[in-house]
């Protein structure tokens, strides 16, 4: 009799433990029955578990507490759950919520970093973007240390602020946004590129001075590589860049800069003024992207030293002075003026 109800307990035991077992997988991998919707949680940096598991409920990303808790032990024992702004799709099962969490699959927002912004002008649109304080990012953007191998003369990471889009978290730092843009630059300009320069007689931080010009001169593809050509040639033969992009970074650090380039401005004695100053700039006047770098490195095979704005977004390329004052003469025509004291 007493063998029969011990016989009778386990397989009361066992039928108890294969229901407990199918319910908790059920709750544990079927998402609930719901409409479908997403919601933002924020899991703050501290939050106990059990925290997480109210919050969640609250939210109504998971029905119970329970099969939160329980699963959490059973699958993810002593991992931590991170901490940020989740994004959860509805409807959602909990193991899928807690494998979200315990990976820190946190909500990323997109941030598009155009080619040819200064530091300034990437601080102020990070401001906007994602609300990155400009003064912050303009004091991390000071540190070199990152670039110290490549560019020991930098004073600032102007040129090295790499244009991508990235995607960063809701409460990214000021500090960890320059460290990826840095970072990016770094895994970009490769070590072939270092060798290149080398062969080019120019450092790395010359290379990334000329790209910022050529990424100011020109926003077509098909023209980096020629512009770049121009300045290779004149800085071979010792000629000056008469490079307008120079002077109105310049004025815009000075806070100078009204939108319009003006005779007197070519006459200001400035280092960044290279209608003076033979060679290049003191510093990148811009950051340069992939293109832009690469157009630096491998100039087209011309012998072009003058260039002229087409007015539609493209270039007249000419090799002799006078060629070059003619397509002056015929594009500035086409416009309704004079000659145009900015030819190239």
């Amino acid at each position: 009799m007493i063998l029969k109800i011990a016989k009778n307990l386990a397989a009361g035991a066992a039928l108890l433990s294969v229901i407990f077992t199918t319910w908790f997988m059920l709750e544990i991998y079927v998402p609930p029955g719901r409409s479908e919707g997403h919601v933002v949680v924020n899991v703050e940096k501290g939050k106990s578990v059990t925290g997480i598991a109210f919050l969640l409920k609250d939210k109504k990303v998971i029905r119970k507490k329970w099969p939160f808790l329980f699963g959490y032990r059973i699958f993810y024992g002593g991992k931590p759950l991170k901490a940020g702004e989740y994004q959860f799709h509805l409807p959602v099962s909990v193991k899928e919520v807690l494998k979200q969490i315990v990976e820190g699959r946190i909500n990323l927002y997109p941030v598009t970093i155009q080619e040819g912004l200064t530091r300034r002008e990437v601080a102020s649109h990070l401001n906007n973007i994602i609300g990155i304080d400009e003064e912050e990012f303009l004091f991390f953007s000071q540190s070199v240390r990152l670039i110290s191998r490549l560019d020991s003369l930098a004073e600032n990471l102007e040129g090295y602020l790499f244009p991508e889009t990235y995607h960063f978290p809701k409460d990214i730092t000021a500090r960890d946004v320059v460290k990826t843009m840095v970072q990016e630059f770094l895994r970009t300009y490769r070590a072939e590129w270092e060798e290149k320069a080398s062969q080019l007689g120019m450092s790395v931080r010359e290379i990334v001075i000329l790209a910022s010009l050529i990424e100011k001169e020109t926003g077509r593809g098909d023209e980096r590589k020629l512009i770049s050509a121009v300045f290779h040639n004149r800085l071979r033969i010792g000629m000056k860049l008469d490079c307008d992009p120079t002077i109105i970074y310049a004025l815009k650090e000075e806070e100078r800069f009204d939108g319009n380039l003006r005779k007197r401005d070519l006459r200001w004695d400035s280092p960044f003024n290279t209608y003076i100053y033979a060679g290049l700039p003191p510093c990148p006047i811009a950051n340069p992207g992939k293109e832009s770098l690469k157009a630096a490195l491998y100039p087209d095979d011309q012998d072009y030293l003058y260039f002229v704005s087409r007015n539609d977004g493209s270039h007249h390329f000419s090799s002799t002075f006078r060629e070059h004052q003619k397509a002056v003469d015929f594009y500035q025509k086409k416009r309704g003026e004079g000659p145009s004291p900015f030819g190239h």
